[in-house]
């Protein structure tokens, strides 16, 4: 094994003590340890709801820390469920019960919303969009547009009425998640804003602890969000051209040139080594263009044992403080 590949976070399988549950999902590896858990972000990299096959280094410190950067901006805002980050890739926090929706919002007509617009449908997760609109024109104001949290295969579409009707939240509840995602898409514009970026559009998920509502998971990441540049904006509108976008869009483009979506039948491409160092370099762009700070990599001969290390001398901490 190469010290490159040492220093990648593929995947980790540890045993830690209280541990209770274990989940791995497309980037982080999530274990329970009764009331409180350990995300752990790992250098996967997952397009078109596959993850593929070669890690990116250094990936799964980026999104944990810009994460990280986000959840301490906006606590004020709204209580999130974060409590220390003992490494660079870890986050430890209170475990939550998730609600069943992700609360997606849009401040710009494009991606998905688009190809809804562009099919001729003016509605959206029961909501209207004005006529007279063109591909990545603002909305009037931003728009909620939940889609239901899918445990294997696509998250789906589904709108406000639905959600109260079939109980999936109830409406109590629902008004607070509507209120918290606004103000965090407003304080997330504004930060945006600082660093010469526009918020277009990102996702929110919700869990509750003793009845009451956290913020949870990643918050405004190059992988929860879509970024354009502020500056050419409107004279690239004006002129009908491409946005320039600051998001993983580039992997997924990079994907369909070499004759991949995710469709069956379709043979994922393994990226080479040129590449891999390309999406490497970009994240750390993305961090620093979103942060205003400069990236720090993790010094590290074994990753994998420097996370075991950091977490476990936080956990005997923990437990010996109760």
């Amino acid at each position: 094994m190469t010290p490159i590949e040492k220093n990648v976070i593929k995947e980790t399988n540890f045993k830690l003590p209280g541990q209770t549950k274990f989940y791995r999902g497309k980037v982080r590896d999530v274990y329970h340890l009764g009331k409180t858990l350990v995300m752990v972000a790992s250098d996967r990299i997952s397009a078109f709801d596959h993850v593929l096959p070669r890690p990116i280094p250094y990936k799964g410190q980026v999104l944990n820390q810009i994460a990280t950067h986000f959840l301490a901006a906006t606590a004020d805002v709204v209580p999130n469920w974060v409590s220390a980050n003992p490494d660079p890739n870890v986050t430890i926090g209170i475990a939550c019960e998730p609600f069943k929706v992700e609360m997606v919002i849009r401040g710009y007509l494009t991606g998905h919303a688009w190809r809804v617009y562009q099919s001729g449908e003016r509605v959206i997760c029961g909501v209207k969009m004005p006529d007279g609109l063109r591909e990545n024109d603002p909305f009037p104001k931003p728009i909620i547009t939940p889609t239901t949290k899918a445990a294997i295969g696509h998250d789906e579409d589904i709108s406000k009425a639905a959600i109260l009707s079939q109980g999936i939240v109830n409406a109590e509840d629902y008004a607070l998640l509507e209120r918290y995602t606004y103000l965090l898409f407003e304080r997330g514009t504004e930060m945006a804003k600082e660093q010469g970026l526009i918020l277009v559009d990102t996702k929110y998920e919700f869990g509750k602890n003793e009845n009451q509502i956290f913020l949870i998971d990643e918050i405004h990441t190059p992988d929860s969000s879509r970024y354009f540049y502020s500056e050419g904006y409107e004279a690239r509108q004006a002129a009908g051209e491409r946005q320039k976008q600051l998001s993983k869009e580039f992997v997924r483009e990079w994907l369909m040139e070499n004759g991949f979506q995710g469709k069956e039948g379709q043979t994922m491409p393994v990226m080479p080594d040129d590449f891999v160092e390309q999406v490497t370099n970009r994240y750390i762009e993305l961090y620093e263009q979103i942060t205003g700070t400069k990236f720090v990599k993790a010094k590290a001969v074994d990753a994998i044992a420097r996370i075991e290390e950091n977490l476990s001398n936080y956990l005997a901490a923990y437990i010996l403080n109760g």
